[in-house]
């Protein structure tokens, strides 16, 4: 199961227990409160809290983190996966309330770069308008991963890779998350550097260059706190975005994954996250 690989930090291979509406400290192996689980997260620079993009209770529960930190004092900007970095003056604008929700949701294009319900990211909106919180879009272009995944990354021109780094496709645990999660082991017939894999790293690479080039245009803060929001695939296990940040800077990361919805306890790799949420159902 995608939720106990032996992947990841290799002194939390043990297995956690989650019960409903818990927030487990994957290191303690205990139970904390939103509250505490803020306190416990003064040390991060980079907060990544994954998401299953169609679990409204997951979007929820990223707004109170989101809010948990501002009443904790941080400094908050939240990093988006749903928009890529054409977007970005238009999510300044939000961040100004010079928008309407639906001037934002027409001209932020949301329906063609997300598509999800709006519906569903509402709370992170409001939270972030309420607290006039920066924004800012992560997401690389889909023209450019779509050509890398056809054709490979050298196949992008320069003129479009947009300064991303080349990616680092030697990160043993990451594929197998990555294989994993499309159901099944590494398809046959492919190379160790197969197109289609270097895509997602492209993809998890690429937020993580925008997340750092944001950060070099702020004023450094140690009450600063960089919320990245994405799906759990770029942040379980601690192998996809936050490890392409550590490739690049020394800044404290944490991950908070969120479980899909149930309600019966759910055993988990510790190595998955820093926290583990599990909403009931």
């Amino acid at each position: 199961m995608v939720y106990t690989l032996p992947i990841g930090d290799p002194r939390r291979q043990y297995l956690i227990t989650v019960r409903p509406d818990e927030i487990v400290d994957a290191h303690r192996r205990r139970a904390v409160s939103l509250s505490e689980m803020a306190r416990l997260l003064e040390p991060a620079t980079f907060i990544l809290i994954g998401e299953q993009h169609d679990n409204a209770r997951h979007h929820q529960f990223q707004a109170q983190v989101i809010e948990a930190l501002v009443q904790a004092g941080r400094s908050v900007i939240v990093g988006l996966e749903m928009f890529d970095r054409t977007k970005q003056h238009v999510l300044n604008l939000w961040t100004l309330n010079r928008l309407t929700e639906s001037e934002f949701i027409e001209q932020s294009e949301w329906r063609t770069q997300w598509g999800f319900d709006f519906a569903l990211y509402r709370p992170i909106f409001e939270a972030v308008y309420r607290h006039r919180l920066r924004l800012v879009g992560l997401n690389v272009p889909r023209a450019v991963v779509r050509q890398t995944a056809r054709s490979g990354w050298q196949s992008v021109p320069e003129s479009e890779r947009l300064g991303i780094p080349d990616p680092d496709l030697s990160v043993t645990a990451h594929r197998e998350l990555f294989y994993a999660l499309l159901g099944g082991g590494h398809p046959s017939g492919q190379e160790q550097s197969d197109s289609f894999y270097a895509a997602q790293v492209v993809w998890d690479t690429g937020m993580a260059d925008a997340a750092l080039r944001y950060l070099e245009r702020t004023v450094p803060s140690p009450r600063l706190a960089f919320v990245i929001l994405a799906g759990n695939g770029h942040v379980m296990y601690d192998v996809g975005i936050s490890l392409r940040l550590r490739m690049r800077t020394n800044l404290p990361t944490r991950i908070i994954t969120l479980l899909p919805p149930r309600e019966t306890p759910m055993q988990v790799r510790a190595s998955i996250g820093d926290f583990v949420w599990l909403p009931r159902a």
